[in-house]
């Protein structure tokens, strides 16, 4: 059983910005995520969009992703604000993984928010996610952008890295390819949007 099925303390209403940078950020109360990463058809759900490799690679999204190269996952459809129940898929990766994060990307600089250790914003896997500050991402961020082989420096940008990553896992998957055939379409994509480098 993962830290993430264990309820929170009574009485604890804690609340996270799920759509981290939407100019209309929406609070979800930690009731639905115990819901949501508890129940099993939305479990899978989440893992059908996720694409496993070994433990220490990537595990890209390749369901919808955002403008950020996020993944989008639609844990539930809620009334009210548009989008109300899709949270981005590494979050909810994190959390199926180490359990609900308390007052996640509020408005201090000092708030928790989550990092990619490997700088590839489509990964889930959690063991490639740590809890930061703005701050320290931001730092990282500036610190690794201009590595060749950072995915920070990927000419089609955040969303075209992790769209093309997706749709070359979609397409091998559909060819029934295998996982070697599909690691090197990873590559492929990845290697397509290097920028020209004199050495």
């Amino acid at each position: 059983m993962t830290a993430a099925l264990f309820p929170l303390p009574s009485g604890t209403d804690t609340q996270q910005l799920s759509l981290l940078g939407d100019p209309r950020p929406v609070r979800t109360p930690a009731t639905l995520w115990r819901v949501w990463l508890a129940d099993p058809a939305t479990r899978q759900r989440f893992e059908a969009k996720r694409y496993r490799r070994g433990p220490d690679q990537c595990w890209p999204w390749i369901g919808a992703i955002s403008s950020t190269g996020h993944g989008s996952f639609r844990a539930a459809s809620l009334p009210g604000l548009s989008r109300r129940g899709t949270v981005p898929a590494h979050l909810y990766a994190y959390q199926l993984e180490h359990g609900i994060i308390e007052r996640l990307g509020w408005s201090a600089l000092t708030d928790p928010i989550l990092c990619h250790r490997c700088d590839f914003a489509g990964c889930t896997n959690p063991h490639h996610l740590r809890l930061g500050t703005a701050t320290d991402n931001r730092t990282e961020y500036l610190a690794r952008r201009h590595s060749h082989s950072s995915p920070l420096a990927d000419t089609r940008g955040t969303a075209g890295l992790s769209r093309a990553i997706a749709a070359a896992i979609r397409t091998a998957l559909t060819a029934d390819d295998p996982a070697h055939i599909i690691d090197q379409c990873i590559n492929d994509a990845i290697a397509a949007g290097r920028p020209l480098s004199l050495w």
